[in-house]
């Protein structure tokens, strides 16, 4: 890749990503609203809508990488590990890394001790399943139906929880005055979100592909950090208009939805390939990751602070170190 062809992915990445954060502001205010208005919680916004759009572009690139595997286009152990990275790569940045961001930046992000039980404990039961189904180093159609089935199976369990608290906020000033524009909008913020959030999927892996690093190093370096960007600005936005709910859904919800759905659905389209780093490091320590921040909620009465995020972020990197040490081939 030559000079001038790094400055033009290097300002389509830029754009693609100004695209994104505004998009995001967006799509937050007008959900909230629609979200008032039918009398749904921000909490089962962020849980069920934020946490699917922000996890399309996961769920696409399983798509992608599972019809190129069926095609035999794609190297079944290279697709295999670079989706697979890419998604759990995104799942730990996104509950160490990105929370850590948002807290420090925002200041401060109170966990509710019943979202810990619709929301906090779902996700680390996720990654256990992924861990056990995948310590035979391959996500079989049953493990795929497995995922996928639970992951119907907890949203009609958070439909039901939220049936009984429907209609409470609906008199509410901030309730949507015009529904179909306001779906409108936030559809066409969320195509603008996908669009986004693919260059910069795209753009990353070309840049990133020039090295010799295993292909699950790769999707958890680079494209994880990527395609977890929805998220972070979509959390950011949440905080600030003061949709705490949102926030906190999307971010968790999208630990939920990555695993359950993408790796779900595309193992029941053409199987993984499962690499022993992901089994023996990336699972297992965004379940330790994940045991440690409830640790600290617990002790802090559900209160993060900048404090905790620093304290989050410094796992981040220890993560990263040792996969980059120990674990940069597949």
């Amino acid at each position: 890749m030559g000079g001038d062809g790094l400055f033009f992915e290097v300002g389509v990445g830029l754009t693609a990503l100004v695209v994104l954060i505004c998009a995001a502001s967006v799509a937050v205010k007008r959900i909230h609203k629609l979200l008032v208005y039918y009398g749904y919680s921000d909490t089962f916004g962020g849980l069920v809508v934020f946490s699917m759009a922000t996890s399309l572009p996961e769920i696409f690139s399983h798509l992608a990488a599972s019809l190129g595997i069926l095609s035999e286009s794609l190297d079944y152990e290279v697709a295999s590990a670079t989706v697979l990275g890419a998604n759990i790569g995104s799942d730990v940045i996104q509950q160490t890394l990105i929370l850590g961001l948002v807290v420090f930046f925002m200041g401060t992000l109170e966990f509710k001790k019943s979202f810990l039980k619709t929301g906090y404990l779902p996700m680390i039961t996720t990654t256990l399943m992924c861990i056990v189904l995948g310590l035979d180093g391959i996500y079989s159609r049953l493990d795929g139906l497995i995922l996928f089935s639970s992951f119907i199976a907890y949203l009609g369990y958070l439909y039901r929880r939220e049936n009984h608290h429907m209609k409470e906020n609906i008199q509410r000033l901030d309730k949507s005055e015009n529904v179909q524009a306001d779906l409108f909008v936030a559809a066409t913020c969320f195509a603008l979100m996908l669009g986004s959030a693919h260059f910069l999927l795209k753009i990353t892996q070309e840049v990133v592909l020039l090295t010799g690093l295993g292909g699950s190093l790769i999707g958890v370096i680079s494209l994880g950090v990527a395609s977890a960007s929805p998220e972070f600005f979509t959390a950011v936005f949440g905080l600030r208009n003061h949709t705490a709910g949102i926030s906190l859904g999307t971010l968790i919800g999208s630990n939920i939805t990555n695993p359950l759905v993408g790796i779900g659905g595309g193992a029941l389209l053409s199987t993984y390939w499962v690499p022993k780093p992901l089994v023996y490091w990336d699972l297992p320590m965004e379940t330790i990751t994940a045991a440690l921040l409830l640790a600290y909620l617990v002790k802090t009465d559900g209160r993060l602070g900048r404090w905790g995020a620093l304290y989050l972020m410094g796992l981040y990197f220890l993560y990263l170190a040792v996969r980059f040490t120990y674990f940069a081939v597949d």
